[in-house]
């Protein structure tokens, strides 16, 4: 059974998360493991798609919600996301933190020259997804490179992205490695705790 049959990637970051989505009955595909964290998720992201052929990707997993008992997303539900951020590459920590905008450094400065013709967007700490199938979406999903350990980081996150729902530590590099490939990406994450 291979999960590009149809050339569609299935990637989840680590094998906890595998066997416990094999558990409840699998999704009836292959599922690939992209590796925990950024880095090693962006990496096998990109080796993966240089390999196969993929037309498209969808990563699945867990998350954590920001709020879930002030209207934030619920523990046990699931949600498919439909834009991605990034926190933790820039310069600085906590409120002082500054991101690759403030920074005037975009983590890719765009190309013009891809195979297509299209050339490459300029990537700073936000990127769109593919759409999600429901016009409730789940909104922006916040990547970190450390899951936020106390209230306090929680909050000074939100602060920064007050439109984040969730947080992981995969997403935003799946999608960088995707958008430079020119591959649609779908998120969807189980909301596994609150951050």
């Amino acid at each position: 059974m291979a999960n590009t049959s149809d050339g569609l990637l299935v990637l989840v970051p680590t094998g906890l998360e595998r066997r416990r989505l094999m558990d409840g009955g699998g999704l009836g595909i292959e599922l690939e493991l992209c590796g925990f964290g950024p880095v090693a998720a962006a990496a096998r992201t990109a080796q993966l798609l240089a390999t196969r052929p993929v037309e498209r990707v969808l990563l699945v997993g867990i998350a954590g919600s920001f709020g879930p008992d002030e209207g934030g997303p619920p523990v046990g539900t699931a949600l498919e996301f439909s834009s991605v951020a990034l926190s933790g590459v820039g310069a600085g920590e906590g409120a002082a933190f500054r991101g690759p905008p403030a920074l005037g450094f975009p983590q890719w400065p765009g190309s013009p020259d891809t195979a297509d013709g299209r050339g490459s967007q300029v990537i700073e700490d936000r990127l769109p997804l593919a759409q999600p199938s429901s016009a409730d979406d789940g909104g922006l999903l916040l990547t970190t490179c450390a899951a936020s350990d106390t209230p306090e980081q929680a909050a000074t996150r939100l602060d920064q992205f007050p439109e984040a729902r969730a947080e992981d530590m995969e997403a935003f590099s799946v999608a960088l490695a995707c958008a430079l490939a020119g591959i649609p990406l779908r998120v969807v994450r189980g909301i596994s705790n609150a951050v």
